[in-house]
């Protein structure tokens, strides 16, 4: 007889139940959270496995990976869909949820969360650095220019990625004619110098990369699309073949509206905002960048900019944002590159 897992993932502790096709329970237990020891436990209660879950968390990742690598049947289930059924039992604890990821493996009524590739998430570790480094930065720059507002000094703005060292001149000039700005200065030069480099190092780091990657090459081929986009691309989706249809990655990546239909009422609001924050934004400034910036005309810059003067900037930006993704994907998957031949009119 089938038996079936669920697995209850805490930081310490994971709470496991096993149940066969029935439903009936025949096992439970907690063990440490660590991938050989919950692998243990199932090969000795659950001798003949056929699956076992758990939810997507912070572990879900590393956890996959290191049951799938001791070829345990292991399945990441949807927290927030999984959680709808949790949260119908009176009384939540381990014990009850485990049991309630085991029915849940043992019907089916889940939805299966893709595990990226090391490789990806590696990429994906180096582009989150970068961005909380220049996150970190325009804080540190937005703080510096509040306190001196508040004594009438304004510092020029930023222009360019070489004038933020014009900028640690200003605030040194302004600390040499008041000794409370210079204990500031002191304090913050030395940080945002460290904030620069590192985010430069980085940056130098990440087109190297993207040079030896022929994908990010061909992406980059792509108006609007540059070094950041196409790896930050690449590390999102991982592997094409996720998408029957290349017009699925709008909605995977959150760029498609909502839909609300009840009796009578039926109506499509705004985007839904699934899906990784930084990829959707990424794609809308490469959408802006599309719309304003790029000189050479294409089918795809004709038709942003003729949408644009029908609805507007920004539901342009986030309609083109949507287009970019589905032709990154279907580059992806064709081996091809962007088609520029054909002349377009503004």
């Amino acid at each position: 007889m089938k038996q079936y897992a669920g697995l209850d993932v805490s930081l310490k502790e994971t709470s496991i139940c096993i149940v066969d096709e029935t439903g009936k329970v025949l096992h439970r237990g907690s063990v440490a959270t660590e991938p050989r020891a919950v692998a243990e436990f199932l090969s000795e209660k659950a001798p003949d496995l056929d699956r076992a879950v758990h939810e997507s968390g912070m572990l879900s990742t590393w956890l996959t990976r290191g049951l799938d690598a001791l070829d345990v049947p292991i399945v990441c289930i949807d927290a927030r869909k999984a959680h709808k059924a949790l949260s119908a039992r009176l009384n939540k604890s381990d014990k009850a949820d485990a049991e309630g990821l085991a029915q849940l493996s043992r019907t089916g009524w889940y939805t299966q969360v893709h595990i990226r590739s090391e490789a990806a998430d590696r990429l994906k570790a180096l582009l989150g650095a970068r961005e909380r480094l220049l996150r970190l930065r325009k804080d540190l720059e937005a703080h510096i220019r509040g306190v001196l507002r508040t004594f009438g000094i304004r510092l020029e703005p930023i222009t360019s990625a070489g004038n933020r060292a014009n900028f640690r001149e200003q605030l040194k000039a302004v600390a040499a004619d008041d000794p409370m700005f210079a204990m500031i200065a002191d304090g913050f030069l030395p940080v945002h110098e460290a904030l620069c480099d590192a985010a430069g190092a980085l940056d130098t780091e990440l087109r190297a990369i993207a040079r030896t990657i022929p994908l990010a090459n061909r992406l980059m081929s792509v108006p609007g699309v540059g070094v950041i986009v196409s790896l930050t691309f690449i590390a999102t989706v991982d592997d094409p073949k996720r998408f029957r249809r290349s017009s699925d990655v709008g909605a995977f990546l959150g760029l498609t509206p909502r839909r609300y239909q009840s009796g009578e009422t039926d109506y499509s609001g705004r985007i839904s905002k699934c899906g990784g924050t930084a990829m959707r934004t990424l794609l809308y400034e490469a959408a802006s960048c599309l719309i304003r910036q790029v000189k050479r005309f294409s089918p795809l810059k004709s038709w942003a900019v003729r949408l644009a003067g029908r609805k507007g900037f920004k539901k342009a930006a986030t309609a083109t944002a949507r287009k970019l993704s589905v032709i990154l994907l279907a580059i992806w998957k064709d081996g091809t590159a962007f088609n520029w031949t054909k002349e377009a009119k503004a």
